[in-house]
This record gives C-alpha cells, sequence and structure tokens, in this order.
C-alpha cells in the first residue's frame, strides 16, 4: 500500500467522481424533462385542438410536439445552474477544513488538557498515530452519541480533525481505540479525505433541486394556515414543490449511489493499513465486532449525519437498497477481511472499563526515543523512514510513545495551551549562546507585552535545550494549539518569529526548517493537486539540492559530490550548484512551493535524489535528518521520525 501510489489512485478517483457526478445530473435532466412533459401532456389532455394536431402522430412525436429541443436545452441549463450554485456554496460552507464537518456533526473539540481519562486516552492515542508518521497533531472533537463511529476530515493534513463518538471511547479498550484512529489516518494519508470533501459539495447540489421543493411545500402548508379561500397560485407552487421533491428523491438516488461506488473499496484500505500499521488485526476486528455488539451499532442521530455518511468508520446512517447503496461494506465482511478465522459471533458488552494490552511499562521499553539522542544515523536510516511515508510501523508508534512518555511533563502541557505554545517555538528558535538569546528575547518586546514575555521566559529557555530529534515532535504537538490562534495573534506569532531568526541578520536552515513547517501547517490549506512534471523543475531542483548539498557543512569539494550524486539519481544533466551568493531563503520557499505541485508518483523520485546529497558523505548527522523531515514535509510527504535503532 505505496503512499504515492494511493495518493495517485485518489487523484484519479477525482476523475472517476467528475464521470459519475455527469452521469448523474444527465439522469436529473432526463427526469427533469419526462416530469415536465408529463405535466404538459395532462394539461392538453381536454384540449381537442391539440388532439386534432396530433392525430396519426407515433407516441414519441407526440411527445416532440409538447416539449422541444429548445426545452429540453433549458431545461438541462435550469438543472446545472442549480447543481453548479449548489456545489458552490456548500463548498464554500467547507472552505474551513475538517472543523467545519465536525461542528456540523455536534463535535466538541476537546481540551487538549482534559482530565477526563477516555477523552485522555483518544488524544494520547491520535498523538502517539501522528508522531509516529510525522504528521502535525490533528484537533480531535468528540460526538455525543452513543454508537461507535469516527471520521477524518479536511480539504488536507494541514485542515484535518478527527471525530470520535462518546461510544467509541467508552466502549473500545486502548487497542481498539488505536485501531480505530489507524484506520481514520490512513484515509488522512492515501488522500481519502480529500476526495470525500469534494464529494459533499458536489452531491449538495445534486441534491438542491429536492430542498427547494421540500421549501416550497413546507412554506405554502405555513401560509395556508389561517386561510380560508382557495388558492389556485398556492395549488401551483405545492404541485411545483411537489415535483421538484421528486427531482430530490432521484437526486438522492444517484447521490447514495455515487457514494456506494466510491467509498466502499476505500474502506477495505483503509481496514488493511490499520492492520498494517499497528502490526495487530485484533484491534480494528474488535471495534468492528463491538459494532456489531452494540445496539445503538454505529448509527448517528446529528441532523447532518446523511449529508457526510461516506466519510464515517461504520456505516452512519440507514439508506434504502442497503446492499446497493451503502456507503461501506457490510461488517462481516470487513470483519472477515481482517480476521478471517471469525466464528461469525458478538462479544457480550461488559460495562467494565476496557483496558489494554498494551502496558505503559512495555510502552517505556519500546526503542525510540532515547534521553540521549543520538547524534548521526546509518547511511540507509533516512531510506527506510522514506519507504514507511504513510505508512508508519508497530515500531514507529511504540517509538512515539515512548518520546511522548519521556518529554518533561512542563513541555508536553504547555505544547497544549495556545499561549505557551508559542513559547515553545519561540525557545525552539533561540540561539545557543546566552548573550544572544538575550539579546532575541528583549527584541520580542516589539511584539508581546513584557508581562507576557516574562511567563513565557521559563517555558521558553527548557525548550531551547531540545536535542535537534526532538524538535519535530514538540512542534507538532503544539499544532492544535496553535491552530487555535486568531487570525491576529497568528500574524503578531509570525512577525515574532521573524524577529527572532533575524536578530543575527542570517538565517540557518533550522531556523527557516521551523519557519516553513508552521507556516506550511498553519496557513490556508491549498487544494491544488499535484499535476506538474519534475522535468519542468529543473531550476526548483538545482535551488533544492543546492541548499543540502551546503547544509552538511561540508569542503567544497564534497559539496560538489553530493551535488552531483543528488542530479545523477534526479536523471538531472550535469550542472554545478548555486554559489552560496545565490542562494537566500526566499528563493528555497518558492522553490518548494513549485515542487509540491509534482504529480504524486514522482516525489518518491525527488526524496531519493535528497537522500543521495545528504547521505553521500557516509553519514547522517541529527540536524541533517530533522532538516530533510522539514523539508519533506513542505512537500506534504510526512516521513516518520528516524528511531534509535538506526544509528550506527
Amino acid at each position: 500500500m505505496n503512499f504515492f501510489e494511493q495518493q495517485d489512485i485518489a487523484r484519479r478517483n477525482t476523475r472517476k467522481l467528475i464521470i459519475l457526478l455527469g452521469l448523474a445530473i444527465a439522469s436529473l435532466i432526463a427526469v427533469t424533462t419526462a416530469l415536465f412533459a408529463g405535466v404538459m401532456a395532462h394539461l392538453e389532455t381536454g384540449n381537442s385542438m391539440f388532439h386534432a394536431q396530433t392525430a396519426g402522430m407515433s407516441f414519441w412525436q407526440k411527445l416532440a410536439t409538447v416539449v422541444s429541443w429548445q426545452t429540453v436545452s433549458g431545461i438541462a441549463l435550469v438543472v446545472l445552474t442549480v447543481v453548479f450554485l449548489g456545489g458552490l456554496y456548500k463548498y464554500f460552507q467547507l472552505s474551513r477544513g475538517g472543523r467545519a464537518v465536525a461542528e456540523a456533526l455536534g463535535g466538541r473539540l476537546l481540551n487538549t488538557n482534559t482530565q477526563d481519562f477516555n477523552e485522555r486516552q483518544l488524544l494520547n492515542v491520535v498523538e502517539e498515530m501522528a508522531i509516529a508518521s510525522g504528521t502535525p497533531v490533528p484537533p480531535v472533537y468528540l460526538m455525543e452519541e452513543p454508537s461507535i463511529n469516527a471520521f477524518a476530515a479536511g480539504h488536507t493534513p494541514q485542515d484535518a480533525v478527527i471525530g470520535v463518538t462518546r461510544g467509541c471511547i467508552e466502549t473500545l479498550n486502548r487497542d481498539e481505540l488505536q485501531g480505530v484512529v489507524a484506520h481514520e489516518f490512513s484515509h488522512i494519508f492515501h488522500g481519502d479525505m480529500r476526495l470525500n470533501m469534494r464529494l459533499v459539495a458536489l452531491l449538495n447540489g445534486i441534491m438542491l433541486l429536492g430542498l427547494i421543493g421540500h421549501f416550497l411545500v413546507r412554506g405554502s402548508a405555513y401560509r395556508s394556515l389561517g386561510r380560508s379561500s382557495k388558492n389556485n397560485s398556492q395549488g401551483a407552487i405545492v404541485g411545483i414543490g411537489i415535483g421538484l421533491m421528486i427531482i430530490g428523491y432521484a437526486g438522492t438516488f444517484f447521490g447514495n449511489l455515487i457514494k456506494a461506488a466510491v467509498s466502499r473499496q476505500r474502506e477495505f484500505l483503509a481496514d488493511a493499513s490499520a492492520v498494517q500499521f499497528t502490526r495487530d488485526n485484533t484491534g480494528i476486528a474488535g471495534a468492528l465486532k463491538k459494532i456489531g455488539a452494540l445496539p445503538a451499532g454505529s448509527k448517528l442521530q446529528a441532523e447532518h449525519s446523511a449529508e457526510f455518511s461516506h466519510m464515517y468508520f461504520g456505516q452512519g446512517v440507514s439508506t434504502a437498497f442497503n446492499s446497493l447503496m451503502a456507503t461501506h461494506p457490510p461488517l462481516d465482511e470487513r470483519i472477515r477481511r481482517v480476521e478471517p478465522n471469525w466464528n461469525g459471533t458478538f462479544p457480550t458488552l461488559s460495562t467494565e472499563p476496557q483496558a489494554s494490552k498494551t502496558t505503559a511499562g512495555s510502552a517505556q521499553q519500546a526503542k525510540g526515543f532515547s534521553a540521549d539522542p543520538v547524534a548521526a544515523f546509518k547511511t540507509a536510516a533516512v531510506a527506510t523512514a522514506v519507504d514507511h511515508i504513510g505508512q508508519p510501523q508497530r515500531q514507529d508508534i511504540d517509538s512515539a510513545r515512548s518520546a511522548l512518555e519521556q518529554m518533561p511533563v512542563h513541555l508536553r502541557e504547555a505544547a497544549h495551551e495556545t499561549f505557551s505554545a508559542r513559547g515553545l517555538i519561540f525557545g525552539l528558535l533561540l540561539d545557543r549562546d546566552r548573550q544572544a538569546r538575550a539579546q532575541q528575547w528583549r527584541a520580542l518586546s516589539g511584539h508581546y507585552p513584557n508581562a507576557e514575555l516574562n511567563q513565557l521566559a521559563d517555558i521558553a529557555r527548557a525548550s531551547a535545550q531540545v536535542h535537534d530529534l526532538h524538535r519535530l515532535p514538540l512542534i507538532e504537538l503544539c499544532m492544535p494549539a496553535l491552530k487555535e490562534l486568531t487570525a491576529s495573534q497568528r500574524n503578531t506569532f509570525f512577525k515574532a518569529m521573524d524577529t527572532l531568526i533575524n536578530a543575527d541578520h542570517k538565517v540557518n536552515l533550522m531556523e527557516w526548517a521551523i519557519r516553513r513547517i508552521l507556516s506550511h501547517q498553519l496557513a490556508a490549506a491549498s487544494e491544488r493537486s499535484g499535476t506538474l512534471n519534475l522535468r519542468q523543475l529543473h531550476q526548483e531542483s538545482v535551488v533544492l539540492l543546492s541548499f543540502l548539498a551546503y547544509a552538511g557543512g561540508q569542503d567544497g569539494a564534497q559539496t560538489h559530490k553530493s551535488f552531483a550524486a543528488a542530479c545523477k539519481t534526479l536523471g538531472l544533466p550535469p550542472c554545478e550548484p548555486l554559489g552560496l551568493a545565490q542562494l537566500d531563503t526566499a528563493l528555497l520557499d518558492r522553490a518548494l512551493t513549485k515542487l509540491n505541485r509534482v504529480k504524486p508518483l514522482q516525489k518518491p523520485q525527488l526524496l531519493k535524489a535528497m537522500i543521495a546529497c545528504i547521505e553521500h558523505d557516509g553519514q547522517v548527522s541529527a540536524a541533517e535528518a530533522e532538516l530533510f523531515r522539514a523539508v519533506a514535509d513542505s512537500l506534504n510527504c510526512p516521513v516518520p521520525p528516524l528511531r534509535a535503532d538506526h544509528h550506527p
């Protein structure tokens, strides 16, 4: 289940979605035309002149006199306009990303410092999966529903959220909850989430005619209350409304067919990915079995649950012709795919608190981030991590858990607060020299009151001592809190970061990497998919590889050898790296923005060239490894952290 192949499949599924949408719109035009023709034919029933004119004509000839091609064209234009406007309206409604979906379903953003055991366990599992995969920790929403269900929503990983029901966190044990969360992360990694969001917007347009019909019928019923006189126009409006409702039912039918066609196979893939991530089929299988055992199952009661039915972990709403239009495969089939020897029985649910097979002790013994982080890695370590993009392994998850448990409590708690999370980031940008650090901190007074800076000083000093390998996990942990900043607060935050970075009148690559990650993850999400060919981006590739070649701090000859090795891997003609005087971080930012639009299946080639550049001298320092991960993050390629068992 290659990350890049699945991204490409999701991109091609968008084309499939457009084709299905076109067929659905054509069907709506046909249904609308037939309904119009029927009404017109009924109106001509008592018209003797019409009968005289159409005497001897076939059925189709009579139909042509009632509905001309000009009429059909007009109907098609109206239907297309309604579908387009309806889809556009929903698209703008969902422009806020996953938060818009979570709030529409009645979700509540979980306080990251919650003291509730079940909520805390959920947040821990999400944090572990995010850090294990090298992605920012997404905000988590809780839906107060007794059923077992979950979803991942958003246009991109930058605006993604995870939503989970109360029944999910109270009924499942930790391993089963981890299986569900891994399933949802699979949808984020493989591009399903973006496809699902587009599907919501497009189907809203198809169903809008029916919604207008409901509005007309309901409005006419309210207006008729208290009126004793007959009103022919009122009857006409009701008739039009009923006609639009019939068309709307057709839209719902086609909409559900499209959902089923697009989402079923992706659910099998997400189940299989959850098993691959956790190396444990009992977690995801246990969660599916408990859905079958729970009276509420996976059904959701939220007002807009049908609108997002294709996004859920389990079948969230009932549908007519369930075997044909269900958005999810049958429960027993999903269970047997991950547990072939299942005997077909569902468990008896207990009201006792759920326990996990994975104890705190085993997590402490997991290989991963050690208290004394390594300074260098094996030359194959980065390539191994790249092979796990979008496919975190059991060891990666255990390493992430170990890292979180070893992280000082005050740093972890600070990462969960919007105010103190800014202090952690400021600390990561502080110079190692005490005098330079003091000068940087004084410069922040132009952006924040001294009283606030005094409150942040201790946490910033602690953050400044974090090892290079712990920088990215700490930044990822801060993301949910930083995403709560208002637009003005975010603007001030970035200005303050720039002040710290530019205090010494130069920008080193680690400072740039931190700034780049935060701007990439906190900026408004862009849905532009990869359509460019690497051959079109020769100059941008040279810029990126030149920066990486100089990043190792090698002598001139070694820098040129590293650059040449990278160019050969990428298939570029022999050329020289750009001179240091030509390079600046603004140039690198522009290059990465364009390189991010490379076709998914060509990104591995670019990553391999980057690896060739940093590994050519026979070793990979911790700083080089984290710089590589930061650049890969800008390319929407989440590289898992390198583990301590990868060092020489």
